[in-house]
């Protein structure tokens, strides 16, 4: 088994293509397929189903992937160690967002990152299917690192999670609502309201579906939101109820802010990492830059501490 088979596994598994994975690597696409026969033939299994339409990982080249990334980030890791003595640390770091996400200040943590680490390639993409598609990417090796805004406790086990805030929820209720005087409700005054939400995937999202789905209790979700700030709009001109963290409706002129009795719906937000992949050098930079660059509305609070 060669390094550069490994490497040309990964790209394909990430392309999910020979002819993209060639491109991505500035080799023939014959030279892809050729190491990839090889290190089928060394493993002595069928890493890919090829179709023309599409290439997929089979059961054993799902279960090899991870194990590639971690050699790949060990080798990386060497390569850390020498750069760190001569020219600076180099490689590139992926990193998966969520949609809307406020809390951190992205761009200054980025051009930060840029100015101290200039050959080290930072790319950051937003997961439209939210916490959900973020762990996912993890999983297929697609990002290096990624923001999860899921329940205390949510974070899967094959993740190693590092929590930076902690966001308590309210009951977002527009001004004109027949709610909207009341100081506090049960889940059982909230059956069968229009709800302002985010869309399935969305760790809040499963985190309210599970609660009400325990109670008993229905609920209607009319909108799914792209972001926090775009679910308060909803809520401000009366589409729905929201369920939303209480800094993002705190100055609301035309939202009430309404406890749920015995509930919270508190969730975190992480960063997290496959652990089978040890983190680069560039990866632990950025990790405390973002660290920094967290703000704190009010209401929130700092996380405590590593889960593994």
């Amino acid at each position: 088994m060669e390094l550069r088979q490994l490497e040309y596994f990964v790209a394909v598994a990430h392309e999910r293509s020979f002819t993209l994975a060639a491109r991505r690597l500035h080799v023939v696409q014959s030279a892809v397929s050729a190491a990839i026969a090889a290190l089928e033939r060394d493993l002595k299994v069928t890493l890919f189903e090829r179709s023309a339409q599409r290439v997929l990982l089979t059961e054993a080249g799902t279960a090899f992937l991870p194990e590639a990334l971690a050699v790949m980030d060990a080798v990386q890791g060497a390569r850390d160690v020498v750069d760190e003595l001569g020219a600076g640390m180099r490689g590139s770091v992926r990193v998966g967002l969520l949609p809307g996400l406020g809390l951190i200040d992205l761009p200054a943590a980025a051009g930060e990152f840029r100015r101290r680490y200039p050959n080290v390639e930072l790319q950051l993409r937003v997961d439209a299917e939210g916490s959900a598609g973020v762990i996912v990417a993890l999983r297929n090796g697609d990002i290096d690192v990624g923001f999860l805004g899921i329940a205390a406790g949510g974070v899967p086990r094959e993740l190693t999670a590092w929590e930076l805030l902690r966001v308590p929820q309210v009951l977002a209720v527009p001004v004109g609502h027949r709610l909207a005087r009341r100081r506090s409700v049960t889940l059982a005054d909230l059956a069968d309201e229009a709800f302002v939400d985010f869309p399935p995937g969305f760790g809040t999202r499963a985190m309210i579906d599970q609660t009400f789905e325990a109670a008993g209790i229905g609920r209607h979700v009319v909108v799914e939101a792209l972001g926090i700030e775009n679910g308060v709009e909803f809520v401000r001109h009366g589409v729905g109820l929201g369920i939303l963290p209480g800094y993002a409706v705190a100055d609301q002129q035309a939202i009430r802010v309404v406890a749920i009795t015995g509930e919270s719906f508190q969730w975190s937000l992480y960063m997290a990492t496959l652990k089978k992949r040890k983190p680069t050098a560039a990866l632990r930079a950025l990790l405390g830059l973002v660290s920094t660059h967290l703000r704190h509305p009010s209401g929130t609070e700092s996380g405590a501490d590593v889960h593994q």
